[in-house]
């Protein structure tokens, strides 16, 4: 069964720039989550077994939680956390979309450069997984590839904004 998604983007911004709009608050308040959502940074702490805990929230006012636990932050390299969606204390819950959704994803980005261009390889693999689980993730591919290119676009034009001034 399947139980990993790897996705690749290139941007038109220097490494360095890329990890920052991606580890810092300041930055990833301005083009993280799904378009058109809201977006709340509870807690942030770029370290091993650091958190970052926020919420989002739907044009139609319908809110969702999510936690990360980071396990490797390397500057301008990589970063290894665990995602899951929580209550609003941090707490593991079910996602609110799909009883049958993953508990929790370990994702890792590594950034590399090519001709002056940052490019992000992101792996999310399945922590212990249930058939059930591993079923839906699979069948969930196309939603989870959107999702993510959806948001690096949004990434796209944030550091073309950020680059004019």
């Amino acid at each position: 069964m399947f139980t990993k998604t790897e996705i690749t983007h290139s941007f038109n911004a220097p490494r360095e720039l890329v990890f920052k709009a991606f580890t810092e608050s300041k930055h990833l308040q301005n083009w993280w989550g799904p378009k058109g959502w809201a977006f709340d940074i509870s807690k942030f702490e770029l370290s091993q077994n650091g958190v970052f805990h926020y919420s989002q929230t739907s044009p139609d006012g319908n809110v969702m939680w999510v936690k990360f636990v980071y396990h490797e932050v390397n500057v301008s390299e990589k970063l290894v956390y665990t995602s899951f969606f929580s209550d609003e204390k941090g707490n593991i819950i079910r996602a609110p979309f799909d009883d049958n959704w993953p508990l929790e994803i370990l994702n890792t980005f590594t950034f590399t450069e090519h001709e002056g261009k940052a490019v992000i390889t992101m792996i999310g693999t399945l922590v212990t997984p249930t058939e059930e689980e591993m079923k839906t993730y699979e069948e969930s591919q196309e939603m989870v590839q959107k999702g993510f290119t959806g948001t690096f676009l949004q990434l796209d034009d944030y550091l073309s904004n950020i680059s004019k001034n």
